[in-house]
């Protein structure tokens, strides 16, 4: 039988904010250009595929708060040269599931408000690379000591490399934690994959990592934390491509 999800759990990140809490609809959609190679004899068209494109759509409601409200954050990131990180966790963010993300560029931020109804904001990403499908490496739970998360299995080792999505949005450790995704081929013997850069102390952040080559068939988190006190939450996604 298949496993539904209901979309109560969706998980919304965008650089260093968790904004699931501001959405309350969300859109991604993946394509690919095909270009025709249909010629004389043949009875019906051909195609061959072509470039990866994708776009994420976010509506919800529109908040004011400096810094991490939808309005102050959308609006000042739109048009700008710096390409945002988008994490979304169509599951829920737990260990294993389905993530989808993207390095992209805001193109368009709308707020409007009907006279009955709250302020609603909308927001359009355009992908830059497409929209990568992989998983959730880490749930966003409280880390407070050195270890390591759950593997997750892909049942086969992949050869065309993948990517790493890192997103923090709450840290108040007193030291710095080096976030790290490790491989393994037996879910055994662990080597390092990603190190993503180290965590400073008490600061929110993102960062997001390309490998190439081959990627064995389980991964998981390690965290290298410093620090007596305090935690950080941080989310980790991988796409294999």
């Amino acid at each position: 039988m298949p496993t539904f999800r209901h979309g109560k759990n969706v998980r919304i990140f965008v650089d260093k904010y968790d904004f699931s809490a501001y959405f309350n609809d969300m859109s991604a959609s993946t394509t690919v250009d095909t270009a025709e190679t249909s010629a004389f004899g043949t009875s019906a068209k051909t195609y061959i595929p072509g470039h990866k494109d994708g776009t994420v759509s976010l509506s919800g409601m529109f908040e004011g708060t400096a810094d991490t409200g939808t309005d102050d954050f959308f609006s000042s990131v739109l048009g700008s040269s710096t390409k945002q990180q988008v994490i979304i966790a169509p599951e829920g963010h737990t260990n294993g599931t389905r993530a989808i993300a993207l390095q992209a560029d805001s193109t368009s931020y709308e707020a409007s408000s009907p006279i009955g109804d709250v302020v609603q904001a909308s927001v359009e990403f355009q992908s830059n690379e497409g929209v990568e499908h992989g998983v959730i490496l880490s749930s966003g739970s409280a880390i407070t000591a050195t270890g390591n998360g759950t593997s997750v299995s892909n049942g086969a080792a992949t050869t065309n490399g993948g990517v790493g999505f890192l997103s923090v949005p709450a840290n108040d450790r007193n030291g710095a934690i080096t976030v790290k995704i490790q491989q393994s081929a037996d879910d055994a013997t662990f080597t390092d994959l990603i190190t993503f850069t180290a965590v400073s102390t008490e600061t929110a952040t993102f960062e997001r990592v390309e490998v190439t080559g081959t990627v064995q068939q389980y991964l998981r988190v390690n965290y290298t934390v410093a620090g007596s006190s305090g935690s950080a939450t941080p989310v980790v996604a991988f796409t294999r491509r």
